[in-house]
């Protein structure tokens, strides 16, 4: 099973600025109180790591720190830049340093929980994953508390994973990632309905994907809807050929 964690602040996701500042609450200066070349080479910075040109990125960050050596996001844009590029020591040091300046930022809370927990560090990435959601200012509490429900489904606190995602629901009833999860959860715990009613609400808000294919045949095939299970077929076998999911599908359905 595939987990994607969500980076908000710098990935393409529904909801996303091209700064990394906006809503973190805590004791993140404001933007007006640095000047106007850190901001505009981190906003640079962002948009070149968007495109792939990481080099060029860490030019504009190493201006937006020598512009202002003590703006906060600048390292957690370093933080997120270094793990990009392999360099997980670099990366930490830059997330350390974003929380000495801004302690309880969100943003970098839920950037650095990401990192923790992509190198088996859960217990510390759910606790910054927490505090980030725990923040009343925090406009997107929901992306941590989801991120964190990724996490312990990775490590098959299953029970704990589906807590975090209804939590998140409750905040943002068309989270995708939550609701695919949670579709999941329902299918692995023999709650067939309500995985096919998770499904269906995920549909209505994100495209599908390999993964969220190959669930629902194996749900319309518990619940014995042989159109559904040939619809969700030909959606994995024309749209992602190539998936392990569409070998899966192709493996149960030969000849034994």
């Amino acid at each position: 099973m595939r987990f994607a964690l969500l980076l908000p602040l710098l990935l393409a996701l529904s909801g996303c600025t091209a700064t990394t500042g906006g809503g973190a609450g805590g004791n993140l200066r404001p933007q007006a109180s640095t000047n106007d070349a850190a901001i505009a080479n981190l906003n640079l910075a962002i948009e070149y790591m968007r495109r792939g040109e990481y080099q060029k990125a860490l030019e504009k960050l190493d201006k937006a720190r020598a512009a202002d050596p003590g703006y906060p996001q600048t390292y957690n844009t370093y933080g997120v830049l270094y793990e990009m590029l392999g360099e997980p020591s670099r990366a930490e040091q830059n997330f350390r340093k974003a929380l000495q300046l801004s302690p309880g930022d969100s943003a970098t809370l839920n950037n650095y929980g990401r990192f923790l927990c992509k190198r088996g560090r859960t217990q510390e990435a759910e606790a910054a994953f927490l505090e980030a959601a725990s923040n009343p200012l925090y406009e997107t509490p929901e992306i941590p508390l989801a991120n964190a429900g990724v996490c312990a489904a990775g490590e098959g606190r299953t029970a704990q994973a589906e807590e975090h995602f209804r939590r998140a629901l409750q905040l943002n009833p068309k989270l995708p990632v939550a609701l695919l999860q949670m579709a999941r959860l329902s299918y692995d715990n023999g709650k067939y309905l309500p995985a096919r009613g998770y499904l269906q609400r995920y549909t209505e808000v994100a495209k599908h994907t390999a993964e969220s294919l190959w669930l629902g045949i194996r749900i319309e095939r518990e619940l014995g809807d042989r159109d559904a299970v040939a619809s969700y077929s030909l959606l994995l076998r024309n749209g992602f050929p190539d998936s392990s999911e569409a070998k899966l599908l192709r493996e149960s359905t030969a000849a034994p």
